[in-house]
C-alpha cells in the first residue's frame, strides 16, 4: 500500500498515475507503407514505471499496483541513477531459454514471504519499450515515437543490465514477418506503432498481430449452453505419452446453425469418463441444468482448433475452431502439437 507521502510525490509527476497503457487492435495482417515501427510484443504483464526520488511504483493496465508482486523490480528502478521518469514496458520472468507466463502469475499471491522467495528464486525482468516523462520531469505523451525512442534510449543506457531488458524494433515489415514466423510459442505476436504518432493513453492506437497456431484435438466431452438443450462448447483433449487423454482446454465458437444437429451427434456418443487424465471437473450425470456440468465422450472425434497461448499445458484462452478432421485417428492428437517452436535461446536472445 503507498504511503500518503509517497503517493503524493508520485502524483506530482506531469504524468499521473492512473495514465492507461496505450493498446493495439487486433488484425489478420501486419499494416504496410512507410511510418511503422514494428516490435516483439511479449508475453508478460503490461505494466507502467513510475519514479519520483525515492518514491517507485509499478501499475498493471488495469490501474492496481503491482509492486508488492515485484519486489526485486522495484529495489532495481529504485537504485538506478535517474531519480525520475515514467517508462512503459512489460514485467517477465526468464526461466531457461524462455519466459514463464507460469512462474509470472505464480508471483500474484497474498503472502509476502512467498513473494520474496520467488523474487530471490526466479526474478522477474522489465522489458522496456516506451518512455512517457524525461528525466527532466517533461512529459513526453505528445512527442512523435521516434522521440520517445530515443529518450528510452539515452535512459537505458545508464541502467544496470540485471533486471532490465530495451526490446528490439525494425521499420522493415520483412523482418517483422519473421519474428512471427520463427517466434511462434514464444512471442505473443508484433506490434506496429506510427513513427510519427503520440503515445495516446488508453486508445487502441496500435496494431497487434498474434502468434496463432493450429492443433487437433480429441472431443472428450461438451457442455449444454445456459439454459438452452444444444451444445455451447466442446471441451478438448491431448494425449500424454502414458496414453491418458489429457483435458487442456475449450472452444464454443460453434455457428448457431450447426448446434441442433452436432447436439444429437454428441449425444450419442455421451459414454464415461471422456478424459482418463486430467480432467474439468467432475462428469454430470446426464444433467443440463448447470451448464459448468459436463458430458463425457466416447474419443471418436477429432477438431483441429486455433490457439494462441499455451500455459501449464493447456490453452491459456478458448479457442476458434477451425474444422472437423475425420482423416485424422483420435490417438494422433499428442501433447507435442503444443510445445513452442522456437529455438532454445532465441526468444531473450532478441533483447539486449
Amino acid at each position: 500500500m503507498s504511503t500518503p507521502a509517497r503517493a503524493a510525490s508520485l502524483s506530482a509527476l506531469p504524468v499521473p498515475l492512473d495514465t492507461s497503457p496505450m493498446e493495439a487492435r487486433l488484425a489478420d495482417e501486419l499494416p504496410s507503407g512507410a511510418g511503422w515501427q514494428f516490435e516483439p510484443k511479449w508475453d508478460g504483464f503490461r505494466c507502467l514505471a513510475f519514479r519520483a526520488g525515492d518514491h517507485v511504483e509499478l501499475r498493471a493496465k488495469s490501474g492496481k499496483s503491482l509492486s508488492r508482486y515485484f519486489p526485486e523490480v522495484i529495489e532495481a528502478l529504485r537504485a538506478v541513477k535517474s531519480t525520475v521518469f515514467v517508462v512503459d514496458g512489460e514485467l517477465a520472468v526468464p526461466v531457461g531459454s524462455s519466459l514463464s507466463f507460469d512462474a509470472l502469475q505464480m508471483r500474484l499471491h497474498p503472502a509476502a514471504s512467498r513473494i520474496r522467495r520467488l523474487s530471490r528464486e526466479t526474478p522477474a525482468i522489465f522489458v522496456l519499450f516506451d518512455c512517457l516523462l524525461s528525466t527532466t520531469r517533461v512529459s513526453l505523451l505528445d512527442e512523435p515515437l521516434e522521440h520517445r525512442r530515443e529518450a528510452l534510449e539515452g535512459l537505458y543506457g545508464a541502467w544496470p543490465r540485471s533486471l532490465f531488458r530495451l526490446t528490439p524494433f525494425t521499420r522493415d515489415r520483412r523482418q517483422a514477418r519473421r519474428w512471427l514466423q520463427s517466434a511462434r510459442g514464444a512471442l505473443d505476436g508484433v506490434v506496429a506503432k506510427r513513427v510519427d504518432g503520440p503515445y495516446r493513453p488508453g486508445e487502441r492506437d496500435m496494431v497487434k498481430v498474434k502468434c496463432l497456431r493450429t492443433a487437433d484435438c480429441v472431443v472428450g466431452g461438451f457442455r449444454y449452453a445456459s439454459g438452452k438443450p444444444v451444445v455451447g462448447s466442446l471441451l478438448l483433449g491431448l494425449y500424454d505419452s502414458a496414453g491418458k487423454l489429457n483435458h487442456v482446454g475449450f472452444t464454443s465458437a460453434i455457428p448457431t446453425a450447426e448446434k441442433p444437429a452436432l447436439t444429437r451427434k454428441l449425444e450419442k456418443l455421451r459414454s464415461p469418463p471422456g478424459f482418463t487424465g486430467d480432467a474439468p471437473g467432475g462428469p454430470s450425470r446426464w444433467s443440463t441444468e448447470r451448464s459448468a456440468e459436463w458430458e463425457p465422450l466416447k474419443p471418436r472425434l477429432v477438431a483441429e482448433v486455433q490457439y494462441d497461448h499455451v500455459t501449464a499445458g493447456r490453452f491459456r484462452h478458448g479457442t476458434r475452431f477451425v474444422r472437423w478432421r475425420p482423416d485424422k485417428a483420435p490417438a494422433q492428437c499428442t501433447c507435442d502439437q503444443m510445445q513452442p517452436e522456437l529455438r532454445p535461446g532465441r526468444l531473450l536472445g532478441l533483447l539486449r
